[in-house]
Formats: structure tokens, C-alpha cells, sequence
């Protein structure tokens, strides 16, 4: 059984293990990536770009990618956190290329501008939605129906921008919104079509095809248990009713007699709902069917019962 952590990373470990053949996909999704974990540090008269996660793999994939595009030397360290037990913080630091990579990326720590020529196609807007999961998204595993998939920045402006991306998608559904939560902005959604779909336009298709089948299961679960209740409900129901219309009939026949009544049908009906006390009314209907030789609908036995209670009804007030 998968927890929200995990299945977050198993999307997350996806993410990093697809191949990408498009380069201008994969440079927007390291943009964003930058963009959200990345700060520039002054040491020695020297800018520094670090980026800085508690995700080995997901370090170990951006210092990969950025040695690759840029043929830099960055540095991968490994230090303890020592705000948790047994987790570890990868660092990268990039002296050299920052400025460089920075502007090819264009990236800006200050304004919270997404470039267009970073996201100029549906393409590398996948590429950069799926660099902004990796950096700091989240979903709910499909076992719970808290269905919830997010991703938290520490900038209003950004957050605004990131959630106005999705509309430049083609044939986008989705409709996330902002909420304040502490100190970061959150944008989030929570229908579960649309947490398909965002898996998809990733490229996280096989945990989007693990996310449906999860969920369809247990849909069809929820329903096969909410036909259960509505069989349970509707049992009780009519032995309720059965139990009623038996006791009015007993009432009757006490104080008038069912033989007495001018009405053939409601008299047939009387003895067959005394010997069949919990029995529906279509399983009277079949049987006035066949002692009359005839189709009798659950209408008409429902048309003799309200007659039969009527009367019921004169004969209690009466006495």
C-alpha cells in the first residue's frame, strides 16, 4: 500500500527516468527546477548557483543533466541533515557557468516571470510543469479519495505565472488553484481527471495508469457496497411495509372479516399478503397474476393496498 510520499516519488522517480530527446523539453524542465530550488550564493567575489534537495536520485539526475547541456564542473555534495534522523542533504554547486546557465535558462530569482521562449509549445511546457513537480510537487496516493496533487513555492508572482501555464496547453483541462499555506503558495488540484491528465502531460504515464487502476477499483468497490446498502435499505423497507399492511389486514378481518369485502382482488390480495408477509410488490403482483389468470401490475396492487388502508383507516377511527 503506497503512503502520499511514495507515490509521489515513484511519479518523481519516473519523471527523471524517461528519456528525453527533445532538448529544448528537458532545458525547461531544469529551468524550472532551478528556479524553484536554486539560490545564488556570493563567496569569494564569485556567484555560486546551488541547489540543494533530500532526494538522491532526483540529485543525482540534475547534476547528470546539467554536466551534459553544459559541460560544467559542477560539484555534488553529499552532507548530513541534521534536522532529521538518518536523511541526507545533495547539494550541487555550480562556480564557473552560473551567470551562464542562468541566462540560458532565463532565470530570474527576482521577478516571477516565466520566460516564452523557455515554454513556447506544449512541449516544453511538459517539460517545465514536470521540473516544477520534481522540485517541490506532491499527490495523494489513489488508495485514499482525498484526491490532491500540489506544488508549493515560496513566490506569490511565480505561483501565479506557474498556474497560468497550464492554459497555454493544448486541450488542457485543468484548472488549478492558489491558496496561502504559511509562508509558501500552493497551486493545487484536486479532481482526480485532472491529476490524470497533469500525469500525462509530464510523462508519467505509467503511474497515471497505476493512479486509474487503483482508483477504478475502489470505485467499483464503493459502488458495489453503495448497491449493497440501497438492497439492505429497500429489504428493510418492505418488510416494514409488509409488516404494516399485515397487521391492517388482521385488523380488518377481525372487525369486518376479509371475506366480507365486495371487492374480489383486494380479498385475494389480503390472503396471499397474510401468507406472504415480507414478500415485494412485484412478487405480489406475479402471484395475483396467477391466481387470476391474468397480468396484474405492481401499480394495480399498489392502487389495492392504498383502498385496503383506507379502509383500514374508517374502521380504526370508527372503533
Amino acid at each position: 500500500m503506497r503512503n502520499k510520499n511514495s507515490f509521489t516519488s515513484q511519479v518523481k522517480e519516473e519523471l527523471i527516468n524517461n528519456p528525453y530527446p527533445s532538448s529544448d523539453r528537458l532545458r525547461a524542465l531544469l529551468s524550472a527546477y532551478i528556479r524553484i530550488n536554486g539560490s545564488l550564493v556570493f563567496r569569494h567575489k564569485k556567484t555560486l548557483l546551488r541547489l540543494i534537495t533530500e532526494n538522491a536520485k532526483i540529485g543525482g539526475f540534475i547534476y547528470k543533466t546539467i554536466n551534459d547541456i553544459y559541460s560544467v564542473n559542477a560539484k555534488l555534495i553529499v552532507k548530513e541533515n541534521k534536522k532529521f534522523v538518518r536523511n541526507n542533504l545533495y547539494i550541487i554547486e555550480i562556480i564557473e557557468a552560473s551567470e551562464m546557465i542562468m541566462d540560458d535558462l532565463e532565470i530570474s530569482f527576482l521577478e516571477g516571470k516565466i520566460s516564452k521562449n523557455i515554454v513556447k509549445n506544449d512541449d516544453t511546457i511538459s517539460g517545465y510543469l514536470a521540473g516544477a513537480f520534481l522540485a517541490a510537487g506532491s499527490i495523494n496516493s489513489p488508495i485514499t479519495s482525498n484526491y490532491h496533487l500540489e506544488i508549493a513555492l515560496n513566490n506569490d508572482n511565480y505561483a501565479k505565472w506557474l498556474a497560468k501555464l497550464f492554459a497555454k496547453y493544448k486541450n488542457c483541462n485543468i484548472e488549478p488553484k492558489i491558496t496561502k499555506r504559511r509562508e509558501e503558495y500552493v497551486i493545487y488540484f484536486k479532481k482526480s481527471d485532472q491529476i490524470s491528465n497533469f500525469l500525462i502531460m509530464i510523462g508519467a504515464v505509467s503511474s497515471c495508469l497505476e493512479f486509474e487502476n487503483i482508483r477504478a477499483n475502489r470505485d467499483l468497490m464503493n459502488n458495489a457496497n453503495r448497491l449493497t446498502n440501497m438492497d439492505t435499505a429497500n429489504m428493510k423497507r418492505t418488510i416494514e411495509t409488509g409488516s404494516r399492511q399485515a397487521k391492517e389486514i388482521a385488523f380488518i378481518d377481525k372487525a369486518l372479516g376479509i371475506d366480507n369485502l365486495s371487492s374480489l382482488k383486494e380479498r385475494e390480495l389480503c390472503k396471499i399478503r397474510l401468507a406472504n408477509e415480507s414478500a415485494s410488490l412485484q412478487e405480489l403482483a406475479d402471484l395475483m397474476s396467477e391466481t387470476f389468470g391474468t397480468t396484474i401490475s405492481k401499480s394495480n396492487v399498489n392502487h389495492l393496498f392504498r383502498s385496503i388502508h383506507a379502509l383500514y383507516e374508517r374502521l380504526s377511527h370508527d372503533d
